[in-house]
Order: structure tokens, then C-alpha cells, then sequence
């Protein structure tokens, strides 16, 4: 395994003196956004990891390595590179057996993760089941890997492009538990609310750490979903952006686009059909994602 994996030289040193540790994807960068505003984006959210006490280790797959950890040059080439392969489980070996630039979704920066003793992950929005799935049985690899991996994952609930009932359908079957942070319903990504109650919920950074220690404690595989609502001065209102994403979806299903390309289509058509109101919001529950991340992974730690 080590000679698979790299690690930069802050995550190096993090590790040497058991600082905790924020994994982060990189199909957000590639994937999710235009140059320059991914690399922006990327910059800040690292930087906000740091200022709240812990250490940003951003995933990708470079000349048959798996970096955890990017360098400056490393971020920049992912950022503005046009053959970045977008890389769940079924292509990790491959990608990295071909030295190509890979991005990881959730699942693979999960394994990922993982394989590198990182508990804790910062992104923007889960995957799961796709609209229409009772016809196209497009569900994301992420669920699945969700039940099985034992990695915390920080975000904004699942992407509203998705059949949300059914995917915290799918999470409860596969024994995912979904834990609202400071609210006990289901958020949106673009927005707080889905109409979609939550089991359980979590006021504190160390509720949830306390979570997270008792299941390390138990033994007990696979994940957990901390969905952490956008900012209520950047959501979106939730009857504009159904409206828009409705759309993308109809243009979507028209050109025939699924699978792994489905996703950053219906994010871009979004994106130009909200005249970029969208991705400011993209833009600002990751952000949000990575202080409370941090903050959880260092009362973790402290534990």
C-alpha cells in the first residue's frame, strides 16, 4: 500500500505530530466548477481547515500515486487540466495503473481516506438515487460506499438534483446513520430544507465527535452523513431552484446523459440557468462544510 500512496509534506507532518486531519475530494475542482473558481475555491477551503485547527489533505490521483495532499502546482494542474478522469471505486486500480490524472468522487476519496487512517471528509454533497431510477437504476456509487467505509462525511446533505426520499431510503437500509447538524431535517444542498425529517441530530462539534468515538468504540463499518445546511444567507429559494433544476433535468433526459456524466451536466446547466447564483451557493456551503468539519475533527482528536 505504501508505495500506492503519497503524502504531501503538511499532511506528512500533521500525521507526525497527530494532528487532525480533513480529507477532501477533487471532482469539485475538476468536475464541479470552472477555472479559476475551483482553484479558489480549493485555496479557501484548505485555508479554512487550517484556521480552525486542523490539517486539509485534498485527494486526487496523480502518476500512479494516490496523492493525499495536493501541492501548489499539484492543485493548479488539476484545477485547469482537460483529461481529468472523474474516478469512483470500479476505476480507481485502473487510473492509477495508467498514471492518469484522476479526480475522486466521495466514494473513492472515501477509500482513499480510509487507506490513509483519515476519519474525517469535507465536500459539497453526497450522491445517491438518481430521478427516474425505478427506469435507469442510476444510483451513486456513494451510497453504497457509505455503508461500508468507515470515514465521516461532512456535507450539505445530498445534491437536490436527486430523488431525495429515496436515497435516505437507501442510507437507512444500508445502516447509514444521517445526523443533522443543528437541524433535524434533511438539507437540501442549494437549500436548507426537503421536507424530509431526520432521526438524529447533533448541536455541538462534540455531540458529534462523541458520535463518531462510541462507533470507533463499537466497531461498527461504514460511514456517517453530518449534513450541515448552507448558510441561510446563501440558500437559495426552494421554489426557484426546483424550477431550474426540473429543467436541467428534462435537457438532461433528452440528450440521453446518465451515469457518471450526469452529474456535472445537470450542476453546469444549473449553474448558466441561475446566471451563477448557484454556484456562489455551491461555493459557500463548502466553505461551510470545512469549519465545522474541522472544528468536529479536532474535538475528535482531543478525545
Amino acid at each position: 500500500m505504501a508505495k500506492c500512496i503519497e503524502f504531501s509534506k503538511e499532511v506528512q507532518q500533521g500525521k507526525a505530530n497527530n494532528k487532525p486531519i480533513v480529507a477532501l475530494e477533487s471532482t469539485i475542482i475538476s468536475h464541479g466548477m470552472p477555472y479559476p473558481q475551483n482553484v479558489e475555491m480549493a485555496k479557501k477551503v484548505e485555508q479554512i481547515i487550517r484556521d480552525n485547527g486542523a490539517v486539509p489533505a485534498t485527494i486526487a490521483l496523480m502518476n500512479g500515486k494516490i496523492k493525499i495532499g495536493l501541492e501548489s502546482d499539484e492543485l493548479r494542474l488539476l484545477a485547469n487540466s482537460d483529461n481529468v478522469a472523474k474516478v469512483s471505486r470500479r476505476d480507481l486500480a485502473e487510473i492509477i495503473a495508467a498514471k492518469q490524472i484522476g479526480a475522486t468522487t466521495v466514494a473513492s476519496t472515501m477509500i482513499c481516506a480510509e487507506l490513509a487512517d483519515i476519519q474525517f471528509f469535507v465536500t459539497g454533497g453526497i450522491g445517491g438515487v438518481h430521478r427516474g431510477v425505478e427506469h435507469t437504476m442510476d444510483i451513486s456509487a456513494d451510497l453504497e460506499e457509505l455503508g461500508q467505509t468507515n470515514v465521516t462525511v461532512i456535507c450539505a446533505g445530498a445534491k437536490s438534483i436527486l430523488d431525495l426520499p429515496k436515497t435516505m431510503e437507501y442510507l437507512e437500509t444500508k445502516g447509514v446513520p444521517v445526523i443533522g447538524y443543528q437541524t433535524d431535517e434533511l438539507p437540501a444542498f442549494f437549500t436548507r430544507e426537503s421536507g424530509i425529517k431526520l432521526n438524529s441530530s447533533a448541536a455541538t462539534p462534540d455531540a458529534v465527535a462523541r458520535i463518531c468515538k462510541k462507533k470507533c468504540d463499537l466497531d461498527l463499518s461504514g460511514g456517517i452523513v453530518i449534513a450541515n445546511p448552507v448558510p441561510k444567507q446563501y440558500e437559495l429559494a426552494k421554489s426557484y431552484i426546483d424550477v431550474i433544476i426540473e429543467d436541467a433535468v428534462k435537457e438532461a433526459e433528452a440528450q440521453g446523459i446518465r451515469g457518471k456524466d450526469s452529474t456535472p451536466f445537470l450542476l453546469g446547466k444549473i449553474v448558466e440557468k441561475s446566471d451563477g447564483k448557484s454556484l456562489e451557493t455551491n461555493i459557500k456551503l463548502v466553505e461551510n462544510n470545512a469549519v465545522v468539519g474541522a472544528k468536529i475533527a479536532v474535538a475528535f482528536t482531543q478525545m
